[in-house]
């Protein structure tokens, strides 16, 4: 892993330290009765019917669902709805990430972790053609500030598509017991599949909260928008 991102992940390891607790509970708490679930929900429940999905184990397919609801319900498509390229492009100081970054910062995380955990890659050991692609979104800074412009909503959401439909095929290949396998060299400390992929969930809503922000303050933003 190279110094820029260990530095980087260990600057996460205070808001998202209490995950690996919280999966552990999760797994002798609840792992059992997730396990005993069967994915019999309709195939197109409510998307607040949270729970199994057809297709994936039972605590993969309730994993699933969560993820959707954060991207589809709640997520960066609701936040950036309506938004033309110059909001995209926007920077509203010299260490500002525009909104259009941020939503390509969000495919690369995932990426990024779909090369961890499915392929099993240690961090940052991808080639160096996934690096060229990816390191810019992922780091965001002067990097993402110079080459992520220019573009319109649909090109990010395409991206964000894509990347989530490689996840999910992924997903519907393991079981719960990959799910809850911990990798005892992560930088937080010993790290479960589910831990990770929490990140990822989570790591979605806590960059959809910047892109409302910076949305409040475009140019000709109505309140309440």
């Amino acid at each position: 892993m190279s110094k820029k991102n260990a530095s980087s992940l260990t600057n996460l390891t205070t808001r998202r330290s209490f995950l690996g607790g919280t999966a552990a509970s999760l797994a002798a708490g609840l792992g059992t009765s997730f396990v005993s679930l069967k994915a019999t929900a309709d195939p197109s429940p409510s998307p607040n019917i949270l729970g199994p999905r057809p297709g994936y184990s039972p605590m993969i397919g309730t994993f699933v669902s969560q993820l959707r609801w954060m991207r589809e319900e709640n997520g960066i498509l609701h936040a950036t709805l309506g938004l033309k390229q110059a909001d995209l492009d926007l920077l509203f100081d010299a260490n500002a990430n525009a909104i259009g970054a941020l939503m390509l910062h969000l495919a690369a995380t995932e990426t990024y972790y779909q090369k961890n955990t499915f392929e099993g890659l240690k961090w940052d050991t991808w080639s160096e053609d996934v690096k060229k692609k990816w390191d810019a979104a992922m780091s965001l800074g002067d990097a993402g500030r110079k080459d992520i412009k220019g573009h319109d909503r649909d090109y990010y959401v395409g991206i964000l598509h894509e990347v989530r439909e490689r996840t999910l095929a992924e997903f519907a290949k393991r079981d719960d017991t990959w799910l809850l396998t911990a990798d005892k060299d992560w930088p937080w400390g010993p790290t479960n599949n589910l831990c990770k992929w929490f990140h990822v969930c989570e790591h979605e809503a806590h960059h959809t909260g910047q892109v409302a922000l910076l949305r409040k303050r475009l140019p000709g933003a109505k309140p309440g928008n």
